[in-house]
């Protein structure tokens, strides 16, 4: 039986930036699963109601799919609360929502948000999933990502890692080419949401680790 990662994101499109190579790489070897905790859109209407704002979502997570399938995950689960606001959804019930993904799907490695982000439905995330994976959860490996245009935004902290992953130009072309579906997000260069963006991190990374193309994550929590 392949092990089992979750990845637990607070939007669509976190989890291609933060972990797209990471699933180009594991392809076939483990089993992965991508749980979204927001849906990523409706903060950027006066409206978050309005049927313009609801189609936006539909719309996105209709990018995260086809995201996903590009790199060969065909397992998924959107909540769809409020982008922007999870500060208003009580803790418990993000705990709970995965804290019960955990124990359906089992996974023995689960990553999730850093704790250096701009972004505070990253934040909420990241204490969720804290929780939600404490000892006797099952989880063996606990690991936080990078988000471009968050993660190096924080600016108060800088994102530290401890774990390297390597790639090669393959991994790469297919994060880019998986966020290539958020046509909604993907500008054009030096913004950080770019394929210009997502190649040098690789690289920078890559250079930091000693390989060509890397990832990097924050080890959180390990069992051997």
């Amino acid at each position: 039986m392949k092990n089992k990662v979750l990845i637990i994101a607070a939007h669509p499109d976190d989890d291609i930036l933060g972990c797209g190579g990471f699933m180009s790489r594991y392809r076939g070897v483990y089993k992965i699963k991508v749980l979204f905790v927001a849906e990523g859109s409706t903060c950027r209407f006066n409206e978050p109601n309005s049927d313009k704002a609801r189609k936006e979502v539909l719309e996105r997570n209709k990018m995260g799919i086809n995201a996903l399938n590009s790199l060969g995950v065909n397992e998924y689960k959107f909540i769809n609360f409020p982008c922007g606001r999870l500060d208003q959804v009580p803790l418990i019930e993000i705990n709970k929502l995965i804290e019960d993904e955990i124990k359906v799907f089992k996974p023995k490695i689960v990553l999730t948000h850093s704790d250096v982000d701009s972004n505070k439905d990253h934040h909420k995330v990241l204490d969720s999933t804290i929780i939600a994976t404490r000892p006797g959860s099952g989880v063996e490996q606990v690991m936080s990502y990078e988000v471009l245009s968050s993660t190096e935004w924080g600016f108060k902290k800088s994102f530290n890692p401890n774990f390297f992953l390597k790639l090669d130009k393959k991994n790469i072309e297919d994060k880019v080419k998986a966020f290539s579906f958020y046509k909604s997000e993907i500008k054009d260069s030096p913004y950080p949401r770019s394929k210009t963006a997502i190649q040098t991190l690789a690289k920078m990374r890559g250079v930091q680790s000693g390989n060509e193309y890397a990832e990097a994550y924050n080890l959180i929590r390990f069992n051997l």
